[in-house]
């Protein structure tokens, strides 16, 4: 157990907890740390996300200063995940003679989000600027960082399922083909000089100019559909959060196009059942959990899409 009284960072690499910790350690705030481990972790896990992913938030203010009240406080939503490119119709993909979206290739790739998020985010509730945020993401990109049992493990499984097999992708996050070593100390300069770029030119370097031409360019060559009209029309959106009562607790998630809905409906369904009637890691406490996920991501997959093109009953 891990407890502290002037802040915590939590993120599924130490290098990024430690850089958020650093930062708040520096007077930064909660939202400067977020960006700050976010950053860390598109460098030091790169396989899982990154600027070429998407963001989402919540963020709670705590109201008029430090030591505000829970109830002066409010929860905030950010919806930082990028639209599909206007190209990208049901006729491109006919004409492609595709029934599907592919799961390789530039063809499923949305605007990236991440970036314009954190610059929101920042702008609204942080105190630290960009530049600064990814400082230590830069430094890691640039000097290196060893490489570590879990992040080995599923990069080698990024590899062996041909993820990165594609020159460019073998070239900037491969040894020779494979996942790099454990212990090894790998590199990303290609990645420190985009960093820098974002760092110096803010979210237009990202969306309208220089990393927004060779996001287009790339996309172009291999046969994708994102266009510059695509990426300097994407903005991040604030939402108002839903949320659910669970046996006296009000959980939150943001509303779709994310999938948290999913979460709170599997919630409502275990609460029917008197789940503390049976050990915690037994078979029957394991299949209610079980069978309220599946019944959840059936509606899931029935439900969820972009709320500016379908209705969706979140309450009902």
């Amino acid at each position: 157990m891990v407890l502290a009284r002037h802040g915590m960072v939590c993120a599924s690499q130490p290098l990024a907890s430690m850089a958020g910790l650093e930062c708040l350690r520096r007077g930064g705030n909660a939202i400067d740390a977020a960006v700050t481990a976010a950053a860390v972790l598109g460098v030091v896990e790169p396989y899982s996300t990154g600027i070429g992913g998407d963001c989402f938030m919540l963020i709670w203010t705590a109201g008029a200063g430090d030591g505000a009240p829970a109830e002066g406080g409010r929860l905030h939503g950010l919806n930082g995940s990028g639209r599909a490119p206007a190209a990208a119709t049901l006729e491109e993909f006919t004409r492609r003679g595709l029934t599907e979206v592919p799961f390789h290739g530039m063809l499923p790739v949305t605007v990236p989000g991440a970036v314009d998020a954190w610059c929101e985010a920042l702008a609204s509730f942080g105190t630290r600027s960009l530049a600064e945020v990814l400082e230590p993401a830069i430094a890691y990109a640039e000097e290196g960082f060893a490489v570590s049992e879990v992040i080995q493990h599923e990069w080698s499984l990024c590899a062996a399922a041909g993820i990165l097999k594609r020159p460019d992708a073998a070239r900037r996050f491969t040894v020779d083909g494979e996942a790099p070593r454990l212990g090894a100390v790998f590199r990303l300069p290609d990645l420190a000089r985009s960093l820098r770029l974002l760092a110096g030119g803010g979210r237009d370097v990202f969306y309208r100019g220089e990393l927004a031409e060779k996001l287009v360019r790339y996309s172009r060559d291999n046969d994708g559909l994102l266009s510059a009209e695509d990426l300097a029309e994407h903005r991040s959106t604030w939402v108002e959060p839903i949320s659910t009562e669970y046996r006296g607790h009000r959980l939150f998630e943001l509303p779709p196009n994310g999938q948290g809905l999913a979460a709170l409906i599997a919630l409502n369904i275990l609460e029917c059942f008197d789940v503390a009637a049976h050990p915690l890691d037994s078979a029957e406490t394991w299949h209610l959990r079980i069978e309220a996920i599946k019944l959840a991501f059936a509606d899931r997959a029935r439900f969820i899409a972009d709320p500016e093109h379908v209705r969706l009953p979140v309450a009902e």
